[in-house]
């Protein structure tokens, strides 16, 4: 009896244990089932049509440019600084003032140098009469000496005595210049047009002859703006100046308000640090739009270029290999192909190598595409 209950007792466990592994391998089976649903739920997504914008590689004819980032600078700055050593009277401009040539900027207390002129004008008056005399005694001298009254000692120490008395003439006349001129220093006048700055040393102060400067003018039209470019385009540069007058374009970056100048200077070396060349382009800033130190935008027109091929630049993507496009192909599938862009031009970027004229490219939508992806072009 007891090997009877125990071989039961056996039986009932195998077939319990068989049970909970049908159980087991029926659970796995339905998660199996699910996953492959599910799978072929996403497999099927896939297949379906992706809709994009396309836009044909189109030939145009559009202008070679060079782009660069540059700073206005004065054509002309000036720092106004006294010749001569006085007290400011009176200071005739303000800051921030546009000013022409000639206008006058400072005056300077002119008493003493007035007095030193006057003293000048009558050492002058001195001297011209003592050599008026000692020219007429020269002259006698000269008479007696040809009638035989006189001799050459005589003769020889009065020319030598007016001739003296000329040399002084002519130092007195050139002290009497030097004192007008120094006059002349007491009323600082611009030597140029422009906008003047700040006002450094004000009335009451006693300056010194070139010493401190007592305002900075700027001449803001026109203006010229630097800037570099890669010494790769040097001599393109150089071929299109000996050709004709290069249009250089220049604004304020945020605004769309262009200045239309020409490239007027190349330096004579390139920063071997950086491989750059410095440029200089001179604009007529007529509306005082460019402000020196300021940063622009810069575009060197070159030239135009013909048979270009235009794309879209949104249409552009950066790959591993570089940038690169999809191309959508006659059955609606679509390619990615590597492509060489020159420069962009605006919204559109100019093609070397990669695509030809009237093939389709995807403009929008590229985040769902892959190679051989199916698309639906929107629009159709």
């Amino acid at each position: 009896m007891e090997n009877n209950t125990a071989q039961s007792k056996r039986h009932v466990r195998r077939i319990v244990v068989g049970l909970i592994v049908l159980g087991l391998l029926a659970l796995l089976g339905w998660r199996i089932a699910g996953v492959i649903g599910r799978k072929a739920g996403r497999t099927g997504a896939q297949m379906e049509a992706v809709p994009v914008t396309v836009a044909p590689v189109t030939c145009a004819t559009v202008p070679e440019e060079l782009r660069a980032f540059g700073n206005a600078e004065a054509s002309a700055t000036v720092s106004i600084r006294s010749q001569i050593t006085g007290v400011i009277t009176v200071v005739n401009i303000q800051e921030g003032q546009d000013v022409k040539p000639g206008d006058l900027l400072f005056t300077i207390d002119s008493r003493p140098l007035a007095a030193a002129l006057k003293e000048a004008e009558a050492n002058l008056v001195k001297n011209k009469a003592q050599y008026e005399n000692a020219e007429k005694g020269r002259v006698r001298q000269e008479e007696l000496l040809k009638k035989g009254f006189a001799s050459e000692d005589d003769f020889d120490k009065a020319k030598s005595e007016a001739d003296a008395l000329a040399a002084t003439v002519h130092a007195s006349e050139a002290e009497v210049e030097n004192a007008r001129v120094q006059l002349e220093y007491c009323s600082i006048c611009a030597p140029i047009g422009g906008r003047a700055g700040e006002i450094l040393i004000h009335k009451g102060n006693l300056v010194k002859a070139n010493d401190l400067p007592l305002i900075t003018i700027n001449q803001l039209q026109p203006i010229e703006v630097a800037f570099g470019v890669p010494q790769q385009f040097l001599l393109k540069i150089k071929e299109r100046m000996g050709k004709a007058k290069l249009a250089v374009r220049a604004h304020v970056p945020n605004t769309e308000t262009n200045e239309i100048g020409v490239l007027n200077f190349v330096d004579n070396a390139v920063d071997r640090t950086t491989g750059m060349i410095q440029l200089k382009a001179r604009f007529t800033n007529e509306t005082a739009q460019f402000w020196p130190g300021q940063f622009l935008d810069v575009t060197v027109v070159l030239g135009v270029k013909t048979n270009a091929l235009t794309i879209p630049s949104r249409a552009v993507q950066d790959g591993q290999k570089g940038p690169f496009v999809y191309v959508v192909k006659p059955d609606l599938t679509v390619e990615a192909r590597n492509v060489t862009v020159e420069r962009t031009f605006g919204e559109s970027s100019i093609v070397e190598q990669g695509l030809t004229a009237a093939e389709l490219v995807a403009v929008d939508g590229q985040l769902r595409l892959k190679p051989g992806a199916k698309v639906e072009i929107k629009g159709r």
